[in-house]
């Protein structure tokens, strides 16, 4: 979507990012995805910017800005680096936001600010073996301020200082609480090797009688959880989108430059109704993530606008991924261009943040009402 339709304040934050990005992130991605390196040095200077709390209010730390400047900024970071993307957004969005909206003043005092400057990172720990889109099964129990059990597939796990942990209370039902990474009883017990985001870091953790504290009210961890989703949702389309993105211009760019027959295949009408389709489908699932993003800034429901968001520019990232390896051909197969590294990466945006499957339940409730709800789903990861 065109500039003009953002802020003066919303251009300057998506620009200053696009230029981080093309700078110190995009020469790095290659290494980073063959090395499996989580980029930890390159956190504080995001801090630095305002980019690890871009939408945490200022007075807590943060930047200050709003919603969609934060969407703005990890469809730029993803297209860079999906895994550089989704780090950010499980720390801003779905771990340090929560923080300021549901603690205390003095939780909000002592947590957030280091994690809104970068110093330390955070995790939102809902995930369980047992639990993945059925959150209302979480098997993760406290009981006197200590928790026991297991989490699973933890963005950030490895490296998080702070988490966010959900577990059932004796008489009060699912509640969130927080952790830290140096308590007692808490490990981190395996690091996830994936198909995608190699820059990032997807943990499991456990739990031995560790020390933690309520985090908003007893029995209100469903809605915690299920709030910071509806929002996170927002956040991993735009992250989809970035990955869509930069296949495109890869394409593009491939599309202009590389000859046959005599010239550069962009001038084949197969090649063009690609790249057509390419543009129009990333700039749809722009237009519906932008939307829900406005939707949130205003205080509006937002639930269904984000499962459509990421249930489309999902599917676009992974179709048109698909596409960019199509265009460059043989090249498109091999690491010697990051066309399979973008494919790769993409897959994943239907998967976590609530599944395909589950973005379609979330819709169909909304359209429907809850007359036809699947009780025993829950709209969560």
């Amino acid at each position: 979507m065109s500039a003009h339709e953002l802020s003066d304040e919303q251009r300057d934050i998506r620009d200053m990012t696009r230029r981080l990005v093309d700078d110190r992130v995009i020469p790095c991605a290659a290494a980073w995805d063959r090395e499996h390196h989580f980029p930890r040095e390159l956190l504080g200077e995001l801090g630095e910017l305002g980019l690890m709390g871009v939408c945490v209010p200022a007075e807590h730390g943060g930047a200050g800005a709003d919603f969609l400047s934060y969407v703005l900024v990890i469809e730029e970071l993803s297209r860079g680096d999906a895994g550089l993307g989704v780090t950010v957004a499980v720390h801003t969005g779905a771990a340090t936001l929560p923080i300021t909206l549901h603690g205390t003043p003095e939780q909000i005092e002592r947590f957030v600010p280091p994690l809104a400057a970068g110093d330390e990172l955070a995790a939102f720990a809902l995930t369980e073996p047992e639990a993945g889109s059925d959150a209302s099964s979480l098997r993760t129990q406290v009981k006197n301020g200590r928790i026991s059990g297991a989490k699973q597939w933890i963005t950030n796990g490895s490296h998080a200082s702070t988490f966010l942990v959900f577990a059932r209370e004796p008489s009060a039902g699912v509640t969130a609480h927080l952790v830290r990474a140096d308590s007692d009883g808490f490990a981190v017990t395996r690091e996830e090797d994936k198909l995608g985001l190699n820059s990032s870091s997807t943990a499991d953790l456990s739990f031995n009688d560790t020390p933690a504290e309520r985090l908003g009210e007893p029995g209100g961890g469903m809605r915690v959880a299920l709030t910071t989703l509806d929002g996170g949702r927002i956040a991993i389309a735009a992250q989809a989108v970035g990955i869509a993105q930069a296949a495109f211009e890869l394409a593009t760019s491939y599309a202009q430059e590389r000859t046959a027959f005599g010239g550069p295949i962009a001038r084949f009408q197969a090649i063009q109704h690609k790249l057509a389709d390419m543009q129009t489908e990333i700039e749809a699932a722009r237009a519906l993530t932008w939307r829900a993003a406005r939707l949130k800034d205003a205080g509006l429901p937002h639930k269904v606008e984000g499962a459509q968001a990421k249930l489309f520019a999902s599917a676009v990232a992974r179709r048109q991924t698909g596409e960019a390896i199509q265009i460059l051909g043989g090249y498109g197969y091999t690491k010697e261009f990051p066309a399979e590294r973008y494919y790769r990466d993409a897959k994943v945006t239907e998967i976590y943040e609530g599944t395909s499957e589950i973005q379609r339940i979330v819709i169909a409730r909304g359209l429907l009402g809850r007359t036809y709800e699947n009780s025993h789903l829950a709209s969560a990861t």
